[in-house]
């Protein structure tokens, strides 16, 4: 079955969308993370990362042939216009991929799901027919995010500031779940929109 229903999980970062996806998961559903496919589409051997290293040089390659992501990022950082040239060349292969994957063969349930941190920023939203949210407060997404990484507490901030303001992401949701639960009562609120989704779109 080709034509299931692709629902977009976002949220800040540190709001536990993985942690929610992978519970979907149990359930049977079929999930892609949008970050995964981004770092597929330049792995060694693509297309893209040849014409990456074609356009930036050999030196935005690891040694091993890998693309040097901290070099390219620094290098699009401080010029707009090589942003700009990498993102032309990378949003349609992403997105066909994403295409690609979001509907796989042999496939029982009605629905998919979209995992994106960028789900409403950028167009990735016109792949999906519902948004739902995983949301937590603010000093929660610091304090997660502190615990799993090693960024300062100014650089969370930094890059909350950058996404979508949290009422903003909540008023373009359809569902929401409240991800500072204990994990029982999120899990239970899963189960809850995997059963709901099952019927709207059975």
């Amino acid at each position: 079955m080709a034509d299931q229903v692709v629902i977009g999980l976002t949220g800040g970062i540190g709001s536990g969308k993985s942690t929610v996806a992978r519970q979907f998961g149990s359930f049977g559903v079929h999930w892609v993370d949008a970050d995964d496919v981004a770092r597929e589409v330049v792995e060694p051997g693509t297309p893209a990362l040849a014409a990456i290293a074609k356009h930036f040089g050999k030196d935005i390659l690891t040694d091993g042939g890998a693309l040097d992501r901290a070099s390219l990022r620094q290098i699009v950082f401080e010029q707009p216009e090589q942003r700009a040239w990498l993102e032309s060349l990378l949003h349609p292969i992403i997105r066909e991929e994403l295409t690609r994957q979001l509907h796989p063969l042999d496939y029982a349930l009605p629905y998919v799901l979209l995992v994106s941190p960028l789900l409403l920023e950028t167009d990735q939203h016109q792949l999906v027919e519902r948004v739902l949210v995983v949301d937590v407060p603010v000093d929660v997404q610091i304090e997660r995010t502190m615990a799993r990484d090693t960024n300062s507490r100014e650089q969370i901030e930094r890059i909350i500031a950058a996404q979508m303001p949290r009422d903003q992401r909540l008023a373009q949701a359809d569902a929401i779940i409240d991800n500072s639960q204990p994990s029982d009562r999120v899990l239970a609120e899963v189960c809850a929109l995997h059963e709901a989704f099952i019927v709207d779109f059975g």
